[in-house]
């Protein structure tokens, strides 16, 4: 009668068992988990600073890319809409919504983070509603320039 598994394939198993716990810390987290939840009714520009890295032994910290996702509608192409603007002449300036809602077909909305590998977050919302085919009302709240978006992206902001 054969043993399956030898002494030497169980001492494998508990080293990958304990390799895989400390490796775990590198996991990502999730931010509609982990993040507070917000009410909806803001809208805007929120910004988080870095988090703490994760270390693996005290010394080493795992690479974290940056993510961004959606449209980044930056204060001065909002500037450039004016009321009555077609929907083309919209999309033009601000490009392609994020979010088209087929029980909402008057409103786009533009929704915008990026997290950067140290743990900062920006993120922003703008919606722009329509009356027909023209422009009536845009909702952005305070926008960064494109000026403090590049220097975000390259780290020279706090």
């Amino acid at each position: 009668m054969s043993v399956p598994f030898s002494r030497r394939d169980h001492r494998f198993a508990a080293l990958f068992l304990v390799a895989a716990t400390l490796l775990s810390g590198c996991a990502a987290k999730n931010p509609l988990i982990d993040e507070p939840a917000s009410s909806g009714t803001e809208s805007g520009v929120q910004t988080k600073g870095p988090g703490t890295v994760n270390r693996l032994l005290g010394a080493l910290s795992p690479y974290r890319i940056d993510i961004q996702q959606g449209n980044f509608v930056s204060r001065e192409m909002v500037s450039q809409l004016k009321t009555g603007m077609s929907r083309e002449q919209v999309q033009f300036i601000l490009g392609t919504p994020l979010l088209t809602d087929i029980f909402h077909a008057n409103r786009w909305d533009y929704v915008f983070r990026l997290q950067k590998g140290s743990g900062a977050v920006i993120s922003s919302k703008v919606a722009v509603f329509f009356e027909g085919d023209r422009l009536v009302k845009v909702d952005g709240g305070e926008l960064p320039t494109e000026a403090e978006y590049l220097a975000f992206i390259t780290g020279e902001t706090k």
